[in-house]
């Protein structure tokens, strides 16, 4: 199994660093390719995280509230083959 990360997308060209407002999914569970698993938000913009494959979401990185910089590992999923 590969594992895919997924990271804090850049919302706006000024963002530095976003907030995970809600898990969608929570560890262990599967997830499938364009299925929201996330909502972040910048200052100005709120944005759904979609999973990049499908497998299952091995784990969160980071918790609800917390800000996180634009291009950091946010979540784990283990993709299928």
């Amino acid at each position: 199994m590969k594992k895919v990360n997924v990271i804090m997308p850049k919302l706006g060209m000024t963002m530095k660093k976003g907030e995970i407002v809600e898990w969608k999914k929570k560890a262990g569970e599967h997830v499938k390719k364009g299925e929201v698993i996330a909502v972040v938000q910048s200052e100005k913009l709120t944005s759904e995280i979609e999973a990049p494959e499908d497998g299952r979401l091995v784990e969160i990185l980071h918790d609800v509230g917390a800000e996180v910089p634009v291009g950091e590992v946010i979540a784990i999923i283990e993709a299928e083959e």
